[in-house]
C-alpha cells in the first residue's frame, strides 16, 4: 500500500491570448498520422489529438487548431464541465483552450511531468493527468501530484463507489483518497499495462492490457481475450468494443455484442484492422469512430471509411 503525499504548486502564470485565426490551419482532409484521442464536444464537433496537432472536425472540414502553436504530438484531450479543453503532449505538458486564449501548464507550474498520456474530469470538477511520472491533480488553483510503484499512466476513472482506478505499465491501482491498492486477478497477479479501463452501465470494470480483455464485476473475473489489449469502450447499446492484437502482428477492432456478454462464448465481430489502433468513441449519431496509425475511422454500422 502506498500512501498519497500531496504536493502542493501554486499556480502563478497568466494565459497567453491568441485569437484562434492565429494557430488554425484549415484543410479538406483528415489527419494522416497516429490519432490518439477522440472526442465530441457540446456543439457536436469532433475533436482528435494527433501526431499532427489537435485537429476539430466540424462535419464538413477539418481545422488544426494548434497548428502554428505547437510542433509537438498530442496524446489526450477533454472538454472539461465548465467548456474549456485541456490537450497532452508527449514532452510539451498540457494546453488550456478556453476557445480564446491557451494557457500552458508544464512541470514550472507543478505538472509532475511533461509527457502527458491521459486526462480526466473527476466527478468534483478535478483534472487528473496521467503522466510518464505520476499523476497529478489540478484542482483550479494548485497541482497535487500522487506517486505509485509504476509511474507511466495510462488510463484514469472514477468508478460509482468514488474510487479512483489507474491503469499503468506496471499495474493497475485502486485509490481510496487516502491509500492506493494494487489490483490483481484471483491468482493473485497483477494487471500490468492497463491501456483502459472503463466503468460500465451494470457497474462492471473492465480492463484493456498486456493480459487481454477482462471484465469484473466487484468478486468474479471474466476472460474475453488473452491478445494483447489496447483501448476498451461501452456504446448505448451495451457493446464492448476493444482495439487488441489479432495474434498476426495486427490490431484488430472487434465488438461483443451486449446480450451475449454473460454466454461462455460471446459473439463476437472484426470491424477493421490496422498496424495499430488507439482511442474508440461514439459520437452523437451512432456512429463509432477509432484512431490509427494512419488517422482516424468512421463506422456506421455497415462501412468503414477513412476520414
Amino acid at each position: 500500500m502506498i500512501k498519497y503525499i500531496p504536493i502542493y504548486v501554486l499556480f502563478l502564470t497568466a494565459p497567453f491570448c491568441t485569437t484562434l485565426g492565429q494557430n488554425e490551419v484549415i484543410d479538406s482532409q483528415g489527419p494522416t498520422k497516429s490519432v490518439r484521442t477522440i472526442r465530441q464536444d457540446k456543439k457536436g464537433n469532433i475533436w482528435l489529438a494527433t501526431n499532427e496537432g489537435i485537429i476539430r472536425y466540424d462535419g464538413r472540414q477539418f481545422a488544426n487548431i494548434t497548428g502554428k502553436l505547437s510542433t509537438a504530438r498530442f496524446f489526450s484531450l477533454i472538454q472539461d464541465k465548465k467548456g474549456n479543453f485541456w490537450f497532452g503532449t508527449d514532452g510539451a505538458g498540457v494546453y488550456c483552450y478556453n476557445g480564446k486564449c491557451f494557457q500552458h501548464f508544464t512541470t514550472k507550474e507543478g505538472l509532475v511531468d511533461d509527457f502527458v498520456f491521459e486526462i480526466y474530469e473527476d466527478k468534483a470538477g478535478n483534472i487528473w493527468f496521467g503522466t510518464k511520472a505520476g499523476l497529478s491533480r489540478y484542482d483550479g488553483k494548485s497541482f497535487h501530484t500522487l506517486k505509485l510503484l509504476n509511474n507511466d499512466i495510462y488510463s484514469i476513472i472514477e468508478d460509482r463507489t468514488g474510487k479512483f482506478w489507474f491503469g499503468t505499465r506496471g499495474g493497475t491501482y485502486i485509490y481510496d483518497g487516502k491509500i492506493s491498492t494494487v489490483f490483481k486477478d484471483k491468482d493473485g497477479n497483477d494487471f500490468k499495462g492497463s491501456w483502459s479501463i472503463i466503468e460500465d452501465k451494470k457497474g462492471n470494470i473492465w480492463l484493456s492490457g498486456y493480459s487481454g480483455l477482462w471484465r469484473y464485476d466487484g468478486k468474479t473475473y471474466v476472460n474475453f481475450t488473452t491478445n494483447s489489449g489496447l483501448f476498451v469502450y461501452e456504446d448505448k447499446k451495451g457493446n464492448i468494443w476493444n482495439g487488441g492484437s489479432s495474434g498476426d502482428g495486427k490490431f484488430v477492432l472487434s465488438r461483443y455484442a451486449a446480450k451475449t456478454l454473460s454466454d461462455k462464448k460471446p459473439l463476437v465481430t472484426q470491424i477493421a484492422q490496422s498496424t495499430n489502433l488507439f482511442r474508440i468513441f461514439e459520437a452523437n449519431d451512432g456512429s463509432i469512430w477509432f484512431g490509427a496509425t494512419e488517422g482516424v475511422y468512421r463506422y456506421d454500422g455497415s462501412t468503414v471509411s477513412h476520414k
